[in-house]
């Protein structure tokens, strides 16, 4: 019988943990503004989310977490940005340029759940840098989302993250990343 009354206290205690989560999330989502308000206050315009490339969809949503497939970045006229960091681009074009990977990530967010503001939390950011051999700053690169992603959701764009060179990547282009966000 008293392991009965274990099992059930510790239930009980993971739902009022997963409820006070939930609660908390909600205040902080409240607490941190509207990220669709902030890029406003960013003048940042979201493009039209970016169609698949090959056999892979941009979004999936598990439970409350969605998954973004690794997005390039586009240019202001549709092309992809290319070239091999450390030899064609210079590290502050890579951070820019990793920026606008963050911006097509913003629109495909967008395009699934119809508002940034149903962001709890931006959780993992990987990026991939198509570097030359020598090139070592591959952080300093991936900064350029990372810190787009604070400017729009402050505390909540905060995430884990990693940040690799690559000997090549699809199409030449300079930098791919992927996210993992818990959303509302």
């Amino acid at each position: 019988m008293e392991t009965i009354d274990r099992r059930t206290v510790f239930a009980a205690g993971l739902a009022a943990a997963s409820l006070i989560s939930s609660t908390s999330a909600s205040a902080q989502q409240v607490s941190g503004g509207s990220a669709e308000a902030r890029l406003r206050e960013l003048n940042i315009e979201l493009p039209k989310a970016m169609a698949p490339v090959a056999n892979y969809v941009p979004a999936v949503r598990l439970g409350n977490v969605i998954f973004l497939a690794g997005a390039p970045p586009i240019k202001p006229d549709g092309k992809f940005a290319t070239g091999k960091v450390g030899i064609d681009v210079t590290l502050e074009e890579a951070y820019q340029r990793a920026r606008l990977v963050g911006v097509g990530l913003l629109a495909v967010m967008r395009q699934e759940l119809g508002s940034l503001d149903k962001v709890v939390r931006v959780g993992r950011v990987f990026g991939m840098v198509n570097a030359a051999p020598d090139f070592t700053d591959h952080p300093k690169v991936i900064n350029g989302c990372s810190d787009l992603f604070v400017q729009v959701f402050g505390d909540r764009g905060r995430h884990a993250r990693c940040a690799v060179g690559m000997a090549s990547l699809p199409f030449n282009i300079s930098v791919e990343i992927e996210a993992a966000i818990e959303v509302a």
